[in-house]
């Protein structure tokens, strides 16, 4: 090992590092002064006291707790008050965390050894840990959070309608610029992006501007942020709302499998969907199974109050439902069944899903939706066919 890289790994552990023992004091009293010099360490680096949040790292949260208490204690500032040259002990900061647990801190923490003993740290992060871990927590107040609210609000809008997906965050995923994920339970909008530059590991890097739902935002780096997306096991992408192709000929562990697109044909005994039986078609999608969702066609008008048979189904990957069926009514619409019939309770009712259209023009549909051709056809009611729009 390299004098550099001795000196690099003693700067490393220096945060660590016991303090020096001063005679006459206890052990109580050292661990006491221990525990302040991590919270003056902090101050000098942040140039501030640690503070209490939610959106704050779990380090920082700690501290705040610690120095509570010390601030608390008369035997505690009694030893403290001569080290005290930054005022921690009589400054006093705004409490955010109403009711703050120092167990599940200190849980979560897994750096101290039990509530009572705030100075033992049982796991010392490497340097490219805590190099992540304050990238990604180093977050500051959103000043013009109100630009970014409405946008916040319509993709969790857009989520709950399903018209945006939330997918894992795979891998060799990318990250750019207007582009959604979750990380941290917490909403995240990359809202601008600087320069590239290509980093210490020869990989494409550049500083971004992450926006937070919780109203803070961080300049994190764009490789920080993908470690970071990889090491939350619940992270996920939010899709846009064009996911751009409809179907997946091959599934991978990513795929969100996002319901069925089913064709039925009636069985009713009604005479013109008798005579018309092998053209009419009801075109759907669902989440669940087909045969639950028809299990009592018979008695629903939307199934013509009579039983059906299931003619095709065609899987759905990552794809909004209801996007999907309005393609296919959009498409068909020129061709929709007029027909009436009564529901059970007497109620003229006229049934929407049933399409005047061949199977082998579903099909067609399907594998055009699929190869993105479909923008340049038209359904033909005359012809029963696709044509090629003259637009």
């Amino acid at each position: 090992m390299s004098d550099d890289d001795l000196d690099a790994l003693a700067a490393d552990l220096a945060d660590f590092a016991p303090p020096e023992k001063k005679s006459g004091r206890s052990a109580y009293e050292e661990r006491i002064i221990a525990g302040f010099e991590e919270i003056q360490r902090f101050a000098e680096k942040h140039g501030r006291a640690p503070q209490h949040g939610e959106d704050r790292d779990i380090f920082e949260r700690l501290y705040a707790v610690r120095l509570d208490r010390l601030r608390e204690l008369a035997d505690c500032r009694a030893v403290l008050e001569p080290l005290d040259h930054q005022g921690l002990l009589t400054a006093t900061a705004p409490i955010e965390d109403d009711e703050i647990n120092l167990d599940e801190l200190a849980a979560e923490l897994a750096g101290v050894e039990r509530a009572d003993d705030i100075t033992v740290l049982r796991h010392v992060r490497t340097s490219a840990e805590k190099r992540v871990s304050d990238e990604i927590a180093d977050r500051k107040r959103c000043e013009d959070f109100d630009v970014f609210q409405a946008q916040f609000k319509q993709v969790q809008s857009e989520l709950k309608s399903g018209v945006r997906l939330t997918l894992p965050f795979g891998k060799n995923a990318t990250i750019e610029i207007g582009q959604w994920f979750i990380l941290g339970g917490q909403t995240a909008y990359v809202a601008e992006e600087g320069e590239e530059f290509d980093s210490p590991q020869g990989k494409k890097d550049a500083r971004l501007r992450v926006i937070f739902s919780n109203g803070t935002e961080s300049n994190l780096l764009r490789l920080s942020l993908v470690r970071a997306l990889y090491k939350d096991e619940a992270s996920r992408r939010i899709t846009d709302p064009d996911m751009g192709p409809l179907f997946n000929e091959t599934w991978d562990d990513d795929d969100l499998a996002s319901g069925t697109i089913y064709v039925l044909r009636s069985l009713s005994d009604e005479p013109y969907v008798a005579q018309h039986r092998e053209l009419i078609h009801k075109i759907g999608v669902t989440g669940g199974k087909v045969e639950a969702r028809i299990a009592n066609a018979e008695r629903e008008a939307t199934y013509l109050l009579a039983k059906v048979e299931v003619v095709a189904t065609y899987k759905l990957a990552g794809i909004n439902r209801t996007k999907m069926e309005n393609v296919f009514h959009r498409l068909f619409a020129s061709a929709r069944l007029n027909i009436t019939i009564q529901d059970r309770f007497g109620h003229p009712v006229q049934p929407q899903e049933w399409f005047l259209v061949p199977l082998f023009v579903i099909d067609e549909a399907v594998a055009r939706i699929q190869d993105g051709s479909i923008t340049r056809y038209v359904y033909d009611p005359s012809s029963a066919k696709l044509v090629e729009s003259a637009d």
